[in-house]
């Protein structure tokens, strides 16, 4: 087997995903710690303490407790190296998750045991069933009070669409939690209320076992060989190739942030998940085994470090292995660049990598050339496809209230809007700025980013608007004389393309009608 074909069997490259509040980002913590990459977990959600959690390093995250943007970690647990992506929950940010959803192999979606499934998780799920993408599911929370096992996996069932198989199982929950019966394994773990060491384990030989009695009670280790017998009536057998087809999702109980359940899970993961894929480009089918360079940025960011102005292209290494210095083309520009100081990363620590695999994601430093889905490639003309803009569905004009500082406001704007957040467009009529976003807290955001980092103050001015559609049509005059007629409506995006400002459903359904040779699209692939 050459080096990188080991290598890529070795990667495990996975988002975190879930409503907000469900304990994501504190799963992805503990997973750190198993990995050695932090020593002690930070409290997400206490603010007294300074050490707030890996993952939330912008300003703004640390302030509110909730996660915006993507943030991407990579460490060895034993013999693989695994990239987590822990992805923003909030729905306002959904766009950012969804393009992060085209960067990974598999997905591991966390579900709060007393709320159960929630809207935005079903959103997530649609994305992952559109891509086959394989998901385990980790049940969380269960030192709280919640809902009944079996009600929480024929919930999953009918509202992800997908069927579940579990792996482990809870002995009681809430106050009552002894623990969790590992059935991929056949072991017993006892839960001890501790946030800072893993609790200890029982090693039986099966369920039958006396030793399970002595460490739960006889009635609760009953109760245990009652459900489980029902798991093996109810459930099929679990099948690796059913699971990687996205066919089943394997389901795990704990609790994260006592650190309780997540070595079993991080266990069977990295034994079952996927090793980087092919992925599909407009030409063929690329396959990580290549010997030759491909990638493309899924998300760009600003101010990484806020002492540097700086933009960071990540990039998902697709096949062959990247080098840096090595030359590599940029196919929308077709230059060839070279990156001297490409990073990996630990949160907002970063390293210099002289060398990446399939599967690994790169820093590279951006001053302005790259926009998300460029493909970059050791000479090949590739395109890869499917990182969508969707529609923004609220719309505010941005107005500089400091003019002395309208060059940081415009710079801003432009690295920002980079990132893919937001979109900007330019009202033809009037010149003014439009800021198109799909929820109200990216508004705060940008305006607290471009106060914070590029020093520049704006307001905001309410706009009323339903939809922008971009528009096209073979037909020339046809074009003409929608613009004439609409020109009050029309703006363009930073593509300089035409985009049609539609204020309400019904002026949407009536310009579709008069118009019939005009195409409308409502996301900018296309």
């Amino acid at each position: 087997m050459s080096q990188l074909t080991d290598e890529i069997n070795r990667r495990r490259t996975f988002a975190i995903i879930s409503h907000p509040d469900a304990g994501k980002t504190t799963l992805t913590e503990k997973l750190l710690l198993f990995g050695g990459a932090i020593h002690i977990a930070g409290a997400v959600k206490s603010n007294k303490i300074k050490k707030t959690a890996t993952s939330d390093w912008m300003e703004i995250e640390k302030q509110r407790g909730i996660s915006v943007a993507t943030s991407v970690m990579g460490f060895n647990y034993g013999d693989y190296k695994i990239n987590i992506l822990d992805t923003p929950g909030h729905q306002d940010f959904a766009e950012d998750t969804y393009r992060t959803l085209t960067a990974v192999d598999s997905v591991i979606i966390v579900v709060d045991v007393a709320k159960g499934v929630e809207q935005q998780t079903r959103k997530l799920m649609e994305v992952c069933r559109m891509r086959n993408t394989p998901v385990i599911i980790f049940v969380n929370k269960l030192d709280r009070e919640g809902r009944d096992p079996f009600e929480i996996l024929d919930e999953l069932e009918a509202e992800l669409k997908i069927n579940v198989r579990p792996l482990s199982w809870p002995i009681n929950i809430g106050a009552k939690f002894k623990g969790v019966y590992n059935i991929y394994e056949n072991s017993l773990d006892l839960f001890t209320p501790n946030k800072q060491k893993v609790s200890e384990r029982v090693e039986i030989d099966d369920v039958n076992d006396s030793r399970i009695d002595d460490a739960v009670g006889t009635q609760d280790a009953e109760k245990l060989r009652e459900d489980l017998e029902l798991i093996e009536g109810v459930y099929p057998e679990f099948d690796t190739a059913d699971y990687l087809s996205g066919q089943v999702a394997p389901v795990f109980f704990g609790s994260a942030l006592n650190t309780f359940g997540v070595k079993e899970l991080l266990d069977c993961f990295v034994q079952i998940a996927p090793t980087p894929r092919p992925v599909q480009a407009e030409e063929r089918k690329i396959d990580p085994t290549e010997e030759n360079f491909s990638g493309f940025v899924f998300k760009i960011h600003a101010n990484m470090d806020p002492n540097h102005r700086s933009c960071i292209a990540f990039v998902k290494v697709c096949s062959g292995k990247f080098e840096r210095n090595a030359p590599y083309k940029h196919v929308r520009s077709g230059k060839v660049m070279k990156f001297a100081a490409p990073t990996a990363f630990m949160a907002q620590k970063k390293n210099i990598v002289d060398e990446a695999y399939p599967g690994d994601i790169v820093g590279i430093p951006d001053t302005g050339n790259f926009k998300i889905g460029d493909t970059l490639t050791s000479g090949e003309q590739l395109h890869f496809k499917g990182l969508p803009s969707f529609s923004p569905e609220m719309f505010k004009y941005i107005e500089n209230t400091d003019p002395m500082k309208s060059k940081q406001l415009e710079k801003g704007i432009q690295q920002l809007m980079d990132e893919g957040v937001a979109q900007l467009f330019t009202n033809q009529f009037n010149g003014r700025k439009i800021i198109g976003t799909v929820g109200q807290l990216q508004f705060e955001v940008i305006q607290y980013r471009l106060l914070h980092e590029y020093g520049a103050q704006c307001r905001w001015e309410p706009l009323s608007m339903f939809k922008a559609c971009w528009i096209e049509s073979d037909d020339a005059e046809a074009l003409a004389a929608f613009k004439k007629r609409k020109h009050q409506f029309m703006a363009t995006d930073r593509e300089g393309r035409d985009v049609f400002m539609a204020d309400s459903n019904y002026v949407l359904q009536m310009a579709q009608a008069d118009f019939p040779k005009i195409r409308f699209h409502f996301s900018s692939e296309f």
